[in-house]
């Protein structure tokens, strides 16, 4: 109940605070005395509607979604001691965090990675490859459920939810305010829409959604630091060093994530100019150096 209060008042309080900067900065008068007959009010309530709805049903769906798109088995009755060990490890990190114990799963590649999802943090998925279960020794694969649970106690899958809500929310509002205001002003359509307002809108909502997107992988790259810091907490940080190090070693494996999941994996980062501004992580060396410096802190 207290994630979807959550959802419900960050709801509102970006509607809130969009309203109170429109009336400040006078944009309905501009508007009015350009002849441009557009309700604001009425705009930002529909897009903050269809702005949420989207993340918030992916948040719900992620599990489900998680499972099917990496082929997850989900570890209900441990076969083999490596899979008892991991669930019983899972368990001792949950406990350690203070979260519910999460569902624990192994999914079928090459790459050393893992991932958690999961709509609230008393019901979370936590996943790992076979990969990394082959060629990854036990305190680096502990290390490594460490993180993922560090993710899971900090609320990053639904924090990331309501940014992305926030930022869809702004797109399609200003998306559509540029495409009515071009279609009044320089098509001069009087009534309903003309086909400039329908091009002007999608072109804007593409570039306006490229730049957010910038924001969103921002604080994605944000939250892996904090991650880390937590996975050195609860595990060890020695070891959380050693697994990203060895992440780093195995950089030339062909990643298998699903992309609606890179997000949530633990990742390869690189470094690669201004495409680095759209990555969810930040480069292997910058974690292992965050980590160095927090040991010597």
């Amino acid at each position: 109940m207290k994630r979807i209060g959550l959802f419900i008042l960050t709801n509102m309080a970006v509607l809130l605070v969009a309203s109170i900067m429109l009336s400040i900065l006078g944009v309905d008068s501009i508007l009015q005395q350009n002849g441009v007959d557009l309700d604001l009010g009425a705009l930002l309530v529909f897009s903050a509607v269809f702005g949420f709805a989207g993340s918030i049903i992916s948040l719900f769906l992620s599990k489900f979604m998680a499972k099917q798109a990496m082929r997850v088995h989900v570890i209900a009755e441990p076969r083999t001691q490596a899979e008892r060990w991991l669930v019983q490890t899972v368990a001792e990190l949950a406990q350690k965090a203070g979260i519910g114990m999460p569902e624990v799963g192994i999914f079928p590649a090459q790459q050393a990675n893992a991932f958690a999802t999961g709509w609230n943090r008393n019901n979370a998925l936590v996943a790992v490859s076979e990969g990394l279960l082959q060629r990854f020794d036990k305190a680096q694969v502990r290390a490594v459920l460490a993180h993922e649970v560090g993710h899971v106690a900090n609320g990053d899958m639904v924090t990331l939810t309501l940014l992305q809500g926030v930022v869809n929310t702004f797109v399609i509002f200003f998306s559509r305010v540029i495409g009515h205001v071009v279609d009044r002003v320089v098509f001069r359509t009087e009534q309903g829409y003309g086909p400039g307002y329908y091009v002007v809108s999608i072109v804007a909502q593409i570039l306006l959604g490229f730049l957010a997107s910038m924001i969103v992988m921002a604080f994605s790259r944000f939250r892996e630091y904090r991650a880390d810091a937590a996975g050195a907490q609860l595990a060890d940080r020695h070891s959380m060093i050693s697994a990203l190090q060895q992440l780093k070693v195995e950089s030339g494996v062909p990643d298998q994530m699903a992309d609606s999941l890179t997000a949530f994996g633990i990742n390869m980062g690189t470094r690669q100019g201004l495409k680095s501004l759209f990555h969810s992580h930040p480069p292997l060396d910058d974690r292992i150096q965050a980590l160095q410096e927090q040991r010597h802190g």
